[in-house]
């Protein structure tokens, strides 16, 4: 009997262990996120190991438990129609929430999931969730896209599923038949999503054969750029889950197809040191020093490296792309961009990029609502119910949908 309590007892100091993390006083239910936190972690650790026995890539694993612990069917209420079908060959979710009489055409949302660009879907519970309160308290028509993942396909082709959905759906036969005012139609996405839903943007503010525009763009915690992992939201969240700036970095060498060879580097921007022609320009586009306000930069310092990895650009180019780093587009591209949305959190290593990227738009002109969340981290609007349920993810999904509300 001794021997079993003493066995119990190191068990639950073991998971303890495991579980139990440093994290700032700040943050939104701090033990719910340790718990939260650990069982990714473990799923990943899990993943990794059907990787090296040689089973199944690590994405794909990874996923597979995400999905199947998650995934919810196209289920319709009185309130919201849910249907899957494709776009342009694009598979799509897509919700109607029920029309006003007053109102016969009827506003709507492209929504682009996050993960990464290599996890989570349009049919899982996070995200139907949150679509289908977005449908339902704006009486609205909401396209989630399911966009190809990583290790399926690579960067520039989650870009080219979102645009040619996208398309499809702004067609004038498309938009009567879904009962949508043409020039209400919005696009966001959250996280890689984000990422995504910039890059969109930014394509479809230069295509002058686009009959119907974007009324507007709304980022949740976006990627914007992979060339400086040293912002002082990296520094000050190096560590912070439920995105590591390891973790995100990896991510990035997974979009391009590169290798792991080069995270490390890459994290302390040898990627983009001085030497590193290609970078010079665009480096002056994220001079975070000039793009974040003092109560930000603090006492943290630029990493720019005097000698680097040259070699990192070379072989992966995409790095240097505007449409995998939105934020360093032209400011040409930028000033035709519509009203935009930017939700932050604190907490959260791409913090920095939400904040210089409003900052970019609105010295071109764009009329930009910056949403910080002091309490906020990365992922939180999505875990809205239990037992995923987050004060400041119900917080800053209501603030979200109360400015589409407001501006679509």
């Amino acid at each position: 009997m001794r021997s079993s309590c003493v066995l119990l007892a190191a068990l639950v100091a073991l998971a303890a262990y495991y579980v139990y993390i440093p994290l700032p006083g700040s943050v939104s239910d701090p033990w719910k996120l340790m718990l939260l936190d650990a069982t990714f972690r473990g799923a990943q650790q899990v993943s990794n190991l059907v990787h090296y026995l040689g089973l199944s890539h690590h994405l794909i694993a990874l996923n597979f438990i995400i999905v199947s612990f998650g995934k919810k069917s196209a289920w319709s209420s009185a309130q919201v129609k849910v249907t899957d079908t494709d776009f342009d060959g694009v598979e799509v979710r897509v919700f109607e929430g029920s029309p006003k009489p007053s109102e016969p055409l009827r506003r709507s949302v492209i929504y682009i999931h996050g993960g990464g660009w290599a996890l989570a879907s349009a049919k899982i519970r996070y995200y139907d969730e949150l679509c289908t309160a977005m449908a339902e308290e704006l009486n609205a028509v909401v396209v989630s896209i399911e966009y190809r993942l990583v290790p399926q396909v690579y960067f520039p082709e989650q870009i080219h599923d979102v645009v040619h959905a996208t398309k499809y759906f702004l067609q004038p036969e498309v938009l009567e038949k879904y009962k949508v005012d043409p020039g209400r139609v919005g696009v966001s996405g959250d996280s890689a999503g984000g990422n995504l839903a910039a890059a969109l943007g930014q394509q479809f503010s230069q295509d002058a054969n686009l009959r119907n525009k974007l009324k507007l763009q709304a980022l949740i915690y976006p990627v914007l750029q992979a060339l400086d992992f040293n912002t002082p939201s990296y520094q000050q969240n190096v560590n912070t889950p439920i995105l590591p700036r390891y973790v995100m970095v990896k991510y990035w060498v997974d979009y391009f197809k590169g290798s792991y060879d080069f995270v490390q580097a890459m994290i302390i921007n040898n990627h983009t040191s001085l030497e590193v022609e290609e970078a010079v320009a665009l480096r002056a586009r994220l001079n975070w020093t000039s793009l974040l306000p003092a109560s930000i930069t603090k006492n943290y310092t630029p990493v720019v490296q005097t000698t680097g990895s040259a070699r990192i650009v070379q072989e992966i180019p995409q790095l240097l792309d505007a449409r995998s780093s939105p934020l360093i587009a032209d400011q040409a591209v930028l000033q035709h961009l519509p009203k935009t949305y930017i939700l932050t959190c604190e907490h959260d290593v791409l913090r920095d990029d939400g904040i210089m990227y409003a900052k970019r738009l609105e010295s071109v002109g764009v009329e930009v609502t910056l949403d910080h969340f002091e309490d906020g981290f990365h992922g939180c609007m999505i875990f809205t119910s239990w037992p995923t349920n987050f004060s400041v993810g119900m917080r800053t999904r209501n603030s979200y949908i109360k400015w589409l509300d407001q501006n679509l």
